[in-house]
């Protein structure tokens, strides 16, 4: 086998492994099914952190406020998202097609 025949099958297994990846990652189905349930553990994440938000009292608040540096993009963009949504309970019907 030449060299060039060599490169020509490595590069043509690249692309394949390359399009598998981007079929999976990007225009699979599941793709929106995985991304909203990363965003109800980033939601449950923000919650558990600023409970007082929402007018929860939470005795750790002290301690995650050190957080709010490294998460303020992500806090408004949250705190939006809690305020638009129905309810848990609507939200998690819809997924599941309820």
């Amino acid at each position: 086998m030449t060299l060039a025949a060599r490169i020509e099958s490595y590069r043509t297994l690249v692309e394949e492994w390359l399009r598998g990846l981007y079929h999976g990652m990007i225009t699979h189905p599941a793709y929106e099914k995985i991304e909203k349930q990363a965003e109800d553990h980033e939601d449950a994440f923000m919650l558990a952190c600023f409970p007082d938000a929402f007018g929860i009292p939470s005795p750790i608040s002290y301690y995650t406020a050190e957080l709010l540096p490294y998460l303020e993009d992500e806090f408004e963009a949250w705190e939006r998202r809690m305020w638009d949504r129905g309810s848990l309970l609507e939200r998690k019907g819809h997924q599941f097609h309820f």
